[in-house]
C-alpha cells in the first residue's frame, strides 16, 4: 500500500421534502454543488461521510444521498472507485438509515434489527475501518452503548495489515463552539479506553460543523482526531463570545494516511458567506435549554 486517500464528507442534513434547512440552506442543491467543487478530487480509495447524513430520516433522503455519492465516486478511484461508507449522526434515524444504507458499509445489506445502532467494519487497502453509532434516539447529545464498545474491543484485539481508522459523528475532543456545550459525545474516555493498545491511527468525526485538528492519548501515543466543517453549513468559530454563528458554505477534507503512519489533512470551504443564523447568548442559552443532556448544567 503507498497510502490511503481519504475524503471525508460530514452534516449534509438532507431532506427529501424539499424544506430548506433552517429555512435558508436547500440541502440537495447544496449537496450537488459540493460535488462540482469537488471536481478536481481524485485517485480516492475511500470516501467517508461522518453522520448526519440525512435531516428528515427519510430513506428517500438516503437513497438521495447515495445515488450522489455513488455517481461522484465512479470516475474518482485508483483504479477501482473508492469505498463508500456512511456513519450514523444525531439528525439520523436508523429505520430510514438502515432500510437503505444497512449498517453504513457495503454492500449495504439489510440489517436484522434496523432499531439497533448501525455500526461495521471494512477492510479498504488493509486499513481497517471501524463505524460506532453515537446517536441517542430523540436526543442531540452522543453516547456509544455499551454492545458496541464491547464490539469495538473485540475486534481492535487483531490487528488490521495498515491500521484501522475510527469514524463516529460526535467527535471524542471537547466542543468549541458554545451551542454544543451539553450535546457533545457524553462518553469520550469510554471510547478511547477501548482503542488503547490497538493500532487505530485516525479517529474522524462531524457534528461541530467546522474544521478542527486535535490530538487524543491511547496510552503510549497521540492520534488526531479530523472533524471536517459540515456540507449544509460552516460554523464560525470566531464569532463574538457566546454566539452560535453559521454561514451558507460548505467544507470537505482530504485526509492522506501513508504508509508510515504519517498523516497528512487538507480542508477546504467554499460557496456563500451569507448568515445562516447568529444566535446571541440568550438564544443560545434558551436552545441548550431544550436539546442539552438532561442534568448537565449550562
Amino acid at each position: 500500500m503507498s497510502g490511503l486517500r481519504i475524503l471525508q464528507l460530514s452534516d449534509l442534513h438532507v431532506r427529501a421534502d424539499g424544506a430548506a434547512h433552517n429555512g435558508v440552506v436547500e440541502t440537495v442543491a447544496t449537496l450537488k454543488r459540493a460535488i462540482v467543487a469537488l471536481d478536481a478530487v481524485h485517485d480516492l480509495d475511500l470516501v467517508v461521510v461522518s453522520g448526519d447524513v440525512s435531516d428528515d430520516g427519510s430513506a428517500e433522503s438516503y437513497r438521495l444521498v447515495q445515488s450522489v455519492l455513488t455517481d461522484f465516486a465512479t470516475t474518482r478511484g485508483r483504479p477501482q472507485p473508492p469505498v463508500l461508507i456512511y456513519a450514523m449522526g444525531n439528525h439520523d434515524q436508523r429505520l430510514g438509515f438502515s432500510t437503505v444504507l444497512g449498517n453504513g458499509h457495503p454492500p449495504y445489506s439489510p440489517v436484522p434489527r434496523p432499531d439497533q445502532p448501525a455500526f461495521g467494519s471494512t477492510i479498504c487497502q488493509g486499513v481497517r475501518i471501524l463505524t460506532v453509532d453515537s446517536s441517542v434516539p430523540e436526543f442531540t447529545h452522543g453516547s456509544v452503548c455499551a454492545d458496541q464498545l464491547q464490539w469495538l474491543r473485540q475486534e481492535l484485539t487483531t490487528p488490521a495489515e495498515h491500521g484501522s481508522i475510527l469514524v463516529i459523528h460526535h467527535p471524542p475532543v471537547p466542543p468549541t463552539t458554545p451551542l454544543h456545550h451539553g450535546i457533545e459525545l457524553q462518553n469520550a474516555a469510554e471510547l478511547l479506553a477501548a482503542c488503547i493498545g490497538s493500532d487505530v491511527q485516525l479517529i474522524l468525526s462531524g457534528h461541530y460543523h467546522h474544521a478542527l485538528v486535535e490530538t487524543v492519548n491511547l496510552g503510549n501515543r497521540q492520534i488526531p482526531v479530523v472533524v471536517t466543517p459540515g456540507v449544509v453549513n460552516v460554523n464560525d468559530t470566531l464569532a463574538k463570545a457566546g454566539h452560535e454563528r453559521a454561514t451558507a458554505q460548505s467544507g470537505a477534507t482530504e485526509i492522506q494516511l501513508r504508509c508510515d503512519g504519517s498523516v497528512r489533512i487538507q480542508t477546504a470551504e467554499w460557496g456563500n458567506p451569507e448568515q445562516v443564523f447568529d444566535l446571541d447568548p440568550d438564544a443560545v442559552a434558551d436552545i441548550s435549554a431544550r436539546i442539552r443532556v438532561p442534568g448537565i448544567a449550562p
